[in-house]
């Protein structure tokens, strides 16, 4: 199984934050939004969806924190349309 960390605004996978195997990255811009600016899936781990439980861990803290979700990657925005599940955190 692999282990999902907590970043300063990110959620990755592997050693450091710094050289990730998997990453969705974010910026934090106030207290009600949160942005998704980048999801990176190293090939050793693509096919095991690493890049949803990713994006599920930043859902998570959206829904904790009562913020909304800006995505600006395309990965998050493919996901975010082909769902409803995601409605309630999504910046409209």
């Amino acid at each position: 199984m692999v282990d999902i960390k907590k970043g300063s605004n990110s959620f990755y996978v592997g050693d450091k934050e710094e050289d990730p195997l998997a990453v969705i990255s974010f910026l934090n811009t106030g207290t009600d939004t949160i942005i998704i600016d980048r999801t990176f899936v190293s090939d050793e781990l693509r096919g095991q969806n690493i890049g949803r439980r990713l994006l599920q861990k930043v859902v998570d803290l959206a829904r904790e924190e009562n913020r909304k979700i800006i995505s600006r990657c395309s990965f998050a925005e493919a996901i975010f349309s082909k769902t409803t599940d995601y409605e309630d955190v999504l910046y409209k």
